[in-house]
């Protein structure tokens, strides 16, 4: 779970680029400045109009954890781009991509230090576009959008401080959603791993018996409902924000106080690590040890276990995450890249951002046997290397079947802010130890988040 200080920062910060004079875009001056959160800026980096200028200077681009293992493809990339654009320079830092990435990010924000091109996740990029510090890239070059699948495309939208959705980020690539699991820990259990369910409330119902089964010498899953919220709500066609965004009904449907009486039950029965409920580690530890029946749904967890615990992915299976009402699988919430509104470099940065997206990259990347990763762009999901996936080992398969699911999946997801999904979590916490009914609970959350939405977080 994200530190207090992180929804705190970020209440403040949305509340700023609502009411503070100078926050978020905003035209300039007669002498061309102009500001983007609070930033001076160029006034082409903001307002309408296409962004131009020479693609010439030096650049920050900013990744998450990702330099280990792939600096030889970025290092090629970046030459590439500076071989195609003689004057120009990107240098590449690497994020460790901690829980305090969020709250790091804002405040390289407010102090205008942001780097130029940089990875984000939704939740990030849901603030620091409410605050004005994203380019706006839709408006910027309104042919962006070309590249990518359509839905991808429409993923990258997020709110301005009015409200009005803008386009301030690419999306890059994406996990997908599935499965995985311990074959040997849910057979010990009476759960048929050959037979994933079909609903979020039948997996349960398997953690459950893993819960009964396991007493307590291994478990189900980890306990932290932030790994779940708002994406089970989705999956399970439960509408969470209202059309406008602007208030909160995941309260008014029923299923989401059974939804809650589940996830406390499971805690109190002992499918999940008492330890784990604030927690914001993620099951790899503990998948990797045998304790954990259930691993990650992204499939790059995959990757990881097969290169760290042999043992354990000799016992790893894949299967298909709960279809539930939304009757198809979800895309997985993609990682972006975006453009700083206070980039000094602009035109450069862009440049460098739609480079570093386009179907070409996408592709080589996506291509890397060290890595289970699937593209955005509709050229890239053409290729023949998603198209005609083989073998029979875990790490083959989820490539398989995540690249199946995508030419149907949906990507219409909630993106709810961080203040706002710890405001849910926290409550959801709370039935979890029984300090409070399910129902209650689910009372409480919606009016915290409303609250939260009124203020603009």
């Amino acid at each position: 779970m994200r530190t207090p200080r992180l929804t705190r920062t970020l209440t403040c910060i949305a509340v700023l680029s609502l009411a503070a004079t100078g926050c978020g875009l905003s035209g300039g001056s007669d002498s061309g400045d102009a500001t983007a959160g609070g930033c001076k800026v160029d006034k082409g980096n903001v307002g309408s109009g296409k962004l131009s200028g020479d693609v010439k200077g030096t650049i920050t681009f900013q990744t998450t954890n990702l330099k280990k293992d792939f600096g030889d493809f970025f290092n090629g990339v970046i030459a590439d781009f500076e071989k195609a654009h003689p004057g120009t320079k990107v240098k590449w830092i690497d994020d460790p991509g901690d829980n305090t990435f969020t709250s790091r990010t804002v405040a390289d924000a407010q102090a205008c230090t942001m780097a130029d091109v940089i990875n984000v996740n939704a939740p990030t990029a849901t603030a620091l576009t409410k605050a004005g510090y994203l380019l706006d890239i839709g408006t910027k070059d309104p042919a962006a959008s070309k590249p990518f699948v359509p839905s991808f495309w429409k993923t990258a939208t997020f709110a301005d401080a009015s409200g009005k959705s803008i386009h301030t980020t690419l999306p890059w690539y994406t996990g997908g959603v599935l499965l995985t699991y311990n074959k040997d820990l849910l057979e010990k259990s009476g759960v048929d791993p050959a037979k994933p369910p079909t609903t979020i409330f039948g997996l349960f119902a398997d953690y459950e018996k893993v819960a009964k089964a396991a007493d307590g010498k291994y478990f189900a899953t980890m306990a932290n409902p932030i790994w779940r919220i708002p994406a089970d709500f989705d999956q399970m066609g439960i509408k969470v924000l209202s059309s406008d965004g602007k208030s909160a009904v995941f309260g008014d449907d029923p299923r989401t106080t059974q939804w809650v009486e589940w996830m406390a039950k499971l805690y109190k029965e002992g499918a999940m690590p008492k330890d784990s409920l604030s927690s914001s580690n993620d099951p790899s530890t503990l998948y990797s040890q045998g304790k954990v029946a259930y691993g990650s749904t992204n499939p790059s967890f995959v990757r990881f276990v097969k290169q760290n615990s042999p043992s354990i992915y000799a016992k790893t299976a894949v299967g298909q995450q709960p279809y539930d009402a939304l009757g198809v699988a979800s895309a997985g919430a993609p990682q972006y890249i975006s453009v700083a509104a206070t980039s000094k470099h602009a035109p450069v940065a862009l440049s460098f951002a739609e480079f570093l997206t386009n179907a070409e990259n996408q592709t080589a990347w996506c291509k890397d046997p060290a890595v289970v990763i699937f593209p955005t762009t509709t050229a890239s999901l053409s290729d023949p290397f998603f198209q005609n996936v083989t073998g029979t080992d875990p790490f083959s398969q989820a490539r398989k079947l995540v690249a199946d699911q995508l030419k149907t999946a949906s990507t219409n997801q909630t993106n709810l802010s961080p203040a706002v999904q710890n405001a849910i979590v926290a409550q959801v916490q709370l039935a979890m130890q029984g300090k409070k009914s399910a129902a209650d609970a689910v009372k409480d959350a919606q009016e915290k988040a409303n609250e939260l939405l009124k203020q603009g977080s």
